[in-house]
Formats: structure tokens, sequence, C-alpha cells
């Protein structure tokens, strides 16, 4: 018979399961659903005899010739054989995945669900860490080498933020001692060496010491943290150099000791001029005099600078504003606090900057303008703030004589004002006075006009 199959081997596809089916029929669909589930209870090799039993049995319905039978064998070979994709048909159209195809593809969806990290360029995986704040990124640092030797990097500390210690350490603010703020002590110099170590490039240096705390040592601290840093890349400071957090309440080292918290300020202000001449915004409490105008000044690329008060009972002079603000030709946005004190009470300040757009100074208590000429002005807030100074009328008006009107200095010295207490202006402003900005000016402006009152 050359090479077609006896008829008695396509018979044992169908065993003595059921009755052979007349010649030339197809087997009942309750046979097919029988041998379709014990195909896939036994696996391929059934799966492949059964094949081979149907080829058989359709070889000799189908011809007699040595030719045709090896074609219907051929062909029926060609059905059964296992696809590139995996799959295996028989000739009743019955298809099965094999199960070798099916490990390979749950292999393969198990990696699709682990992300290469490890794969990614040095820069991509420096950027997904920068957004972990310093705890987590000395855990990571103890995952493995390869993350611990990222964790050195100097770009992954940009922000020295001595402001922002652990929520634990201020669980016991009432601890007897200053435990407290001696736990705080210890963190903050732990951290301080933790930046010096990697050579921190920081952008932003947040901090709160008492400089005046003799016994911390803060400001010889603040300079060695300077002097261990890369401060050329420093852009935003925020100091308040008057005042410890937890530090616990005591008696202050009374005399020379606010001038001393003073100097040491300003010494350390002249570093930072050195260290950081590129600084852009500054926030910190501001003595006004001239020693550290000059020093400020040096600051030739401010943009924003906040101002607060440090003298409750001193004056600020009158040309230090104006110095200030022409010291730095590239500043936007300037914030004060000033606190005028009652024996300056008629004293009036001039300021000038051709580049100044927003002016703050909604919290100054007894700040007059004698004088402005802002050009690029956009924005101001201002208010007026009275004392409780009761005064006879004659004294009251021979006082407010010496005051211009808000109006008048605004007309002339910031044309392109736009916004007057977060409040937009009409285009014609300043050409006439109109009822909301004429009630806008007797919440901001001093003179007798607009402040008919007993009180200053």
């Amino acid at each position: 018979m050359g090479g077609v199959p006896m008829v008695g081997e396509g018979l044992r596809g169908w065993g003595a399961r059921a009755q052979d089916p007349p010649d030339g029929a197809a087997p009942p669909p309750q046979m097919a659903r029988r041998r379709k589930r014990r195909r896939r209870e036994s696996g391929d090799g059934a799966g492949d005899g059964s094949d081979r039993g149907n080829s058989s049995d359709r070889g000799n319905r189908g011809g007699t010739s040595d030719g045709g039978g090896t074609g219907d064998r051929s062909d029926s070979s060609d059905r059964g054989s296992t696809s590139d994709r995996g799959h295996t048909s028989n000739g009743d159209g019955i298809t099965g995945r094999d199960p070798s195809t099916d490990r390979g593809a749950s292999s393969a969806s198990s990696d699709l669900g682990t992300f290469p990290f490890s794969r990614l360029p040095p820069d991509c995986q420096l950027h997904v860490f920068s957004f972990l704040s310093p705890e987590e990124k000395c855990g990571a640092a103890l995952v493995c080498g390869a993350w611990s030797r990222l964790m050195r990097s100097p770009r992954l500390w940009r922000v020295a933020d001595f402001t922002g210690a652990p929520a634990a350490l201020a669980e016991h603010q009432d601890d007897a001692g200053g435990a407290a703020f001696a736990r705080w002590q210890g963190w903050v110099r732990r951290y301080a060496f933790h930046l010096a170590a990697r050579r921190a490039t920081p952008r932003l240096l947040r901090a709160s010491f008492d400089l005046g705390d003799r016994q911390a040592g803060w400001a010889e601290f603040l300079q060695g943290f300077l002097e261990s840093v890369r401060c050329g890349e420093l852009r935003e400071l925020e100091l308040d150099w008057t005042l410890s957090p937890l530090q616990p309440p005591g008696p202050r080292p009374p005399g020379g000791a606010k001038l001393e918290q003073l100097s040491r300020f300003q010494a350390l202000l002249e570093l930072l001029s050195l260290k950081a001449p590129g600084l852009a915004r500054a926030k910190l409490p501001f003595d006004w005099s001239r020693r550290s105008v000059a020093a400020l000044g040096r600051f030739q690329h401010l943009q924003t600078l906040e101002l607060r008060y440090f003298w409750g009972f001193r004056g600020v002079r009158p040309e230090a504003l104006r110095e200030l603000a022409a010291a730095l030709p590239h500043l936007k946005t300037l914030v004060l606090h000033l606190l005028v004190p009652v024996q300056d009470l008629g004293t009036s300040y001039a300021l000038e900057s051709r580049s100044l757009e927003v002016l703050d100074v909604w919290r100054c208590r007894g700040l007059v303008f004698g004088r402005l000429e802002l050009p690029a002005l956009r924005a101001l807030r201002v208010r007026k703030r009275t004392r409780g100074l009761i005064l006879q009328r004659r004294a009251r008006l021979a006082l407010q004589s010496r005051w211009r009107c808000l109006y008048a200095l605004l007309r002339a010295g910031a044309p392109g004002l736009r916004l007057l207490n977060n409040r937009a202006l009409l285009p014609h402003w300043r050409e006439r006075p109109y009822d909301e900005l004429e009630a806008m000016l007797r919440r901001a402006c001093y003179c007798p006009r607009h402040a008919d009152t007993w009180l200053l």
C-alpha cells in the first residue's frame, strides 16, 4: 500500500467509544465534542494520534491511488503541523495552543510587569529620584550599590531646608530641659554633614536660626555650611536669623546681644554675596543700616525681595529705601514690612526704580511716600493703618500738609499701573478719579482730602 495508512489505523481514533460512521459521513456532533474534550485532557499526544487517524480515514475515502493518498496525507500533515503562532489544527477544525508557547507568553508577560528602571539613562534616573524627600533618598541609598552611587550625585540635593525637620522631633515639645530642642540640633547637624559629604549644589536655602545664640553657635555653623557646599547655583534664600524653632523659653542675654546678633547677620550676608552672587529671590528680616543696605545691594541679580522689620523702635532712614532700589537694577517684586516709629511720624519716603513691577507695602505701618518714580509698576498693594493717636485738628493738618496725595503720586510716577489692591483700574484712571478709585484711596492715602479723622 506504499505510504497509504491502513483503514484500521484510521479507526483507532474512534476506538470502541462509538460505532463507525457510514462511509463518507461526518462524525456526529456528540462525538466531535467528546473528542474535543478528550484532546484538552490528554494533551498533544492524543491530538496527534487522532489527527493521524482522521487523515488516514479521509485518505481511504477520498481515493485509492498512491498519489492521491500521499497528497491527502501531506495535506493533513500540513494542517496538523504546529504554526508559528503556537496553534495546532486537526482535520475537524479544532484548534489548541501549544503548552510550551503558553509558558513563553506567560514568562514574557511577567517580564513586562516589571519596569526596567536600571535600563534608563542616568539622567532619567536622577530626575525620578529628585522628587523624593531627604529621608526617602537616604532610604533609597540602602537598596543597592547602584542606587547608593546615584544618591551621592550633587544634583539630587538642590534644596537645603533646615526648617523641614521630621515631625517626630516635635512630638515632645514640652520636655523639661529642652530635649526636643536638643534632638532638633542633632538632626540639623547630621543633615548639614550629609549635604556637605555629597558636595551638594543647593538652589534653595531655607533656615531659621537665632544668630545671637552663642551656646548653639548658629552663626559659625551657617558660615561653615556655606563653605562646605557649592553655592554658585543658589537662587533662593529664606532666612530668619532672629529665631530658632523648638527653642525653650528662657531669659535672653541683655544689652549688646541684639547688636551682636545683627553684626553676625551682616557678616553672613557679606559672605553670601561672595558665595552666591546669582541670588534671585530673598526673604529675611532686615535692619536698614548702612552696612546691611550695602551688603544686600551686591546681589545684582535679585528679582524678588521681601524684607521684614527687625528693630521695633528704630526708624528707617528716608534715603535707605531709595539707595537699595537704585542698587538693584533687575528688581521686579518688592514686599516691605516696615514699622515707622512715632517720633518719625512726619517722615515721607521716596522710591525710584525703572524695573520694579510689583510693590507690596500692605503690612507697613506709618509708611508715607513723598515721591514715586516707577515707570514699570503694574500692581500696588497699600493701605492706611492708624495708630490711635488723637491729635488736635490744627496739629493734624500741620502734619498731613507734609504728605502728598497718593493719587497725584501714582498719576505722575506710575503711569502703567493696572492693579490697585488687587482691583483692576479703568483705562482713564489718570484723567479723572471715579467712585471706586476714591473709595480705595480713602483706605490708603494719608492726605487731608482722603483722611479726615482725628486718628493717625
